[in-house]
């Protein structure tokens, strides 16, 4: 019987692509209990990987120790000690290529996700676009486990134990005796924030049902700013902006009945931790691969495409075209009220 193999998983940001890893890692583990994981990131995103059996966490020092290139050496150093078997690169980027490649010279083998990219920029094209699905970045990482021995089959995935809520939690959210929606209105970049004006509708839409307790995600002085401008005096809306730590907000979100958010890493969060997701899309659209994982397609509400034909105009946000600006704005407040409302049970 072969030695059971101590996988290194490379994935140092950002928040939503390591969180799609999340529901990967656990199917892996699951279908292959021998097997032992070591996780490369930001030790920000240690939370994501608690409780997972057999994953253990290497947080990266990308500002100091594994600064530059020769920091990426000791890196390598530093990983090459836990004697790992075999390397899934599922960042693909030049740190990650040269961790990879140190390892691959070493005589170990060594699997990198494929991003797609050039079927990406053909659906993002201005000129003859290619509006077709790319295969989702859940599929890809898949696939580079399936290079390095493991076929992971993710028709059945198993999600995490709704978090037990501390004192400290419960003070500010209340005992759970309605719907938790969770609310988050923000992303990295403009073109797939949904216009504060219309979340104002969305919100005050949904707290005139007492039976409803919406909980406001975001960080940094603005967004919460702009968070108790949409709180607007609700007493079932709830700021938890500033309020929690990190691991304490994804325990929050893990006893969520639903979650509204952009195409951002709240999305790929509360997807990992099994709760259903609606999504808003701007200019952004989910053909790219970065759906929210497991949740069905009409959980995702795109803006109108007869009106804006150019979209999806880029994959991750940040191109901006003109005349594109209010796409958003096809979304109807009353559609977004009316997907939650029939998908909560």
């Amino acid at each position: 019987m072969s030695k059971p193999k101590h996988i290194l998983v490379i994935r140092l940001s950002a928040m939503g692509d390591v969180a799609m890893t999340v529901p990967v890692l656990r199917a892996l583990v699951l279908q292959y209990p021998e097997v032992k994981i070591t996780v490369v990131s930001r030790p920000f995103f240690q939370p994501f990987f608690d409780g997972i059996p057999n994953v253990d966490f290497f947080g990266v020092d990308l500002k100091e120790r594994h600064k530059g290139f020769i920091g990426l050496l000791r890196l390598f150093s530093d990983l090459r000690k836990l004697n790992i078997d075999v390397v899934a690169d599922l960042h693909n980027v030049l740190r990650s290529k040269v961790v990879r490649t140190l390892f691959a010279l070493s005589g170990k083998k060594v699997a990198a996700t494929d991003k797609g990219r050039a079927e990406k920029k053909a659906l993002t094209s201005l000129t003859n676009k290619v509006f077709a699905p790319v295969k989702p970045m859940v599929e890809r990482h898949v696939e580079t486990f399936k290079q390095l021995g493991f076929s992971i089959d993710l028709s059945n995935p198993q999600f995490p134990e709704k978090a037990t809520l501390s004192k400290v939690i419960l003070s500010i959210t209340g005992n759970k005796n309605q719907n938790w929606i969770g609310i988050a209105p923000f992303a990295q970049y403009e073109s797939k924030v949904y216009p504060i004006d219309l979340m104002q509708e969305v919100i005050d839409g949904l707290a005139e049902n007492k039976n409803h307790k919406i909980f406001l995600f975001g960080g940094g002085e603005k967004e919460i700013q702009l968070l108790n401008q949409l709180q607007n005096q609700h007493e079932n809306v709830i700021v938890l902006a500033g309020k929690l730590k990190f691991k304490q907000e994804l325990e929050v979100i893990s006893n969520l009945d639903i979650m509204l958010s952009m195409d951002s890493g709240n999305a790929h969060i509360a997807a990992m931790l099994g709760v259903k997701v609606i999504t808003l899309w701007g200019a952004t659209h989910p053909y790219a691969g970065f759906k929210p994982f497991n949740q069905p397609d009409d959980f995702c509400l795109t803006s109108d495409r007869v009106q804006y034909p150019l979209l999806p105009t880029s994959i991750y946000g940040n191109k901006k075209v003109e005349g594109y600006a209010d796409v958003m704005r096809t979304i109807l407040p009353s559609q977004v009220i009316k997907k939650i409302n029939s998908n909560l049970t």
